[in-house]
């Protein structure tokens, strides 16, 4: 199973990136996931739902120590991208 995680830590910092903020991005670039966006309003990443979930663990327990007073996240599961059904090819059966 792939999962998706979007994340933010809080407090917000403007001017420079807290020290929970900097906890976080390094733990979810090191965990080996995929597609790993980081941004000062919001992070994705996605993987294999272990890596994901061991991420996710890490990622609460350490910024909450490094300073976050919130963390707000939601996973979702990434449906597989399974071999395409014969005939779904773009315009294929299409009557003009």
């Amino acid at each position: 199973m792939r999962l998706r995680v979007e994340f933010t830590t809080e407090p917000f910092d403007l001017d420079e990136a807290p020290a929970h903020a900097v906890v976080a991005r390094d733990i979810v670039t090191g965990a080996e996931l995929d597609a790993v966006d980081v941004g000062p309003f919001g992070n994705t990443a996605e993987g294999d739902a272990d890596r994901v979930l061991g991420a996710v663990n890490a990622l609460l327990r350490e910024s909450l120590e490094a300073g976050a007073t919130r963390v707000s996240l939601q996973v979702n599961v990434i449906a597989d991208a399974g071999p395409e059904k014969p005939g779904a090819a773009a315009g294929e059966g299409d009557a003009t």
